[in-house]
């Protein structure tokens, strides 16, 4: 009996893997179900559900859930102008009167863009790149318009480390990876030693490594740096806030991103207070026609780095079933993942894929195909 209930579970084992996408034969992909109390269903495929990966931009959601936990110890505050923290005014030129807040930069509408490399080296300041007009969106006033932008999140981790006179990847491990008990970090500085052993490789569809080829070891240097000595014994915290990559250098699991989940689902996890959780949810912006990019109907509306899905009327639902959710989706180096909680019913999804093609085809939401197999 035994052995035939092993034989059956191998078997719906290999079925569940057997849906996951495989893009090209160099992909790896892993799904997490869970619920609010528990993770309820695991499929893999070339990794674990406890193997970390850099999960690109649901690290902006990770970045935020920081963020409210100092706004709760009064740290910081969402809504006054981060000039006071920075030591320098934030402004875009062509509106100087207005002010630039944390919710503002939080939900992608400071007038901040992509228009300047926001992976900004060692030795070069924040300060100094915004200072180039490319940065700045010079038709919409800040509050007025959504705009994607990975720029605004190096800010935010700029305001924090000055804040806190702390570096943002040993301030992220204490505010948010400690408590939720999480082997997670940013750039690998602060994740166990076991968890840079397990540490999921991205590689192109070819095959070829492209991020975290790390062969058990953690990078001799966590940082871009043009000094392959990389001595950051000198950086002054709030001077260059992408320096640990809070708009994407997050390496988590699956699993672990199923802990953030669940406790987005609870209505007490003792992590942050409901009021907390409502804020950051949002939601700040919803599209109304004219109001802000929605890069082809994928997002409509948007929190405080928490993306809503199923607007009414836009392509935002890679579930296919018109269920609101919220989380974060990330893209980079070929990986594809996500994180969503359906709060309504109590359960959530947290998945990767890797070695996707920048060209992938798209499903039938905004979404490509892989995104909404793992959604599935």
């Amino acid at each position: 009996m035994r052995i035939r209930l092993l034989i059956l579970a191998a078997t719906a084992f290999l079925s569940a893997c057997a849906t996951l996408p495989r893009p090209s034969p160099a992909s790896v992909a892993v799904r997490v179900s869970f619920d609010r109390e528990r993770i309820t269903a695991v499929q893999a495929r070339g990794a674990g559900a406890d193997d970390p990966v850099r999960v690109a931009s649901i690290s902006k959601l990770i970045t935020a859930l920081g963020v409210m936990r100092l706004v709760e110890s009064g740290t910081l505050d969402l809504d006054s102008d981060v000039s006071r923290w920075l030591g320098w005014s934030l402004r875009n030129p062509a509106f100087p009167d207005r002010p630039i807040t944390l919710r503002l930069l939080l939900s992608h509408r400071s007038s901040l863009k992509d228009g300047v490399d926001y992976a900004i080296p060692l030795g070069k300041t924040l300060r100094d790149t915004l200072s180039d007009p490319k940065a700045w969106d010079v038709e919409h006033p800040p509050g007025s318009f959504f705009r994607y932008g990975n720029i605004n999140f190096p800010v935010v981790a700029s305001v924090m480390e000055s804040a806190t006179g702390e570096r943002f990847d040993r301030l992220m491990a204490r505010l948010v990876f400690a408590p939720l008990s999480i082997d997670a970090c940013f750039n690998w500085t602060t994740c166990s030693d076991a968890a840079v052993g397990r540490a999921v490789t991205l590689r192109n569809p070819k095959g070829e490594v492209v991020r975290d080829d790390l062969h058990g070891k953690r990078p001799d240097c966590p940082v871009l740096s043009p000094d392959p000595a990389c001595d950051l014994t000198g950086y002054v915290p709030g001077s260059n806030g992408a320096l640990f990559s809070p708009q994407g250098g997050a390496r988590i699991s699956a699993a672990g991103l199923a802990r953030i989940g669940r406790m987005l689902l609870k209505n007490d996890d003792g992590f942050l207070s409901l009021a907390s959780v409502a804020t950051l949810t949002g939601p700040e912006w919803r599209f109304d026609g004219s109001n802000g990019e929605t890069e082809k109907g994928y997002y409509c509306t948007y929190g405080l780095a928490v993306h809503h899905l199923a607007t009414q009327g836009c392509k935002d639902d890679p579930f296919g079933d018109g269920a609101h959710r919220i989380g974060h989706s990330g893209e980079a180096y070929g990986l594809r993942s996500g994180l969503w909680v359906d709060r309504k019913r109590g359960r959530g999804v947290a998945y990767f894929v890797t070695a996707v093609p920048d060209d992938a085809p798209k499903g039938r939401s905004a979404f490509t195909a892989a995104e909404e197999a793992l959604a599935h």
